[in-house]
């Protein structure tokens, strides 16, 4: 699994331990649907991994595991910053935090201080 992934969860290691058959069972709708080879690429499915984690709110670890994955692909942090962006009108500004803020951790993006008194809310708050 780690090895035609590119990433390894949590979960992935208890369940080859606790009930690899389910594990590989599950494996293998990854493989179908995602992995596999078919119309679309690894790259775009990279993407709309990203985007449908994003708007489930899965948990940021998720989310960065494919966010690397996509820059291990070639995908530029603005790439994939721009399909985060796409979860705003469907997922809301809160799905879109926790989607940005993976990212921002993985890739390193530092932002502008304002130039004029402001309260700084905290980690995710509105602009």
């Amino acid at each position: 699994m780690a090895r035609s992934r590119g990433y390894v969860l949590e979960y992935h290691k208890v369940m080859a331990k606790q009930d690899f058959d389910v594990l590989r069972a599950a494996n293998g709708l990854v493989a179908a649907a995602y992995l596999d080879q078919r119309t679309l690429d690894r790259r775009t499915k990279e993407l709309i991994f990203i985007v449908s984690l994003t708007v489930m709110r899965a948990s940021r670890g998720h989310i960065q595991s494919h966010i690397k994955v996509a820059l291990d692909l070639g995908l530029t942090p603005r790439e994939i910053l721009e399909a985060i962006e796409i979860s705003l009108p469907e997922a809301g500004v809160v799905a879109f935090q926790a989607g940005f803020e993976a990212w921002r951790e993985v890739v390193g993006a530092e932002g502008l201080e304002p130039t004029v008194d402001a309260f700084q809310g905290g980690a995710g708050a509105d602009a």
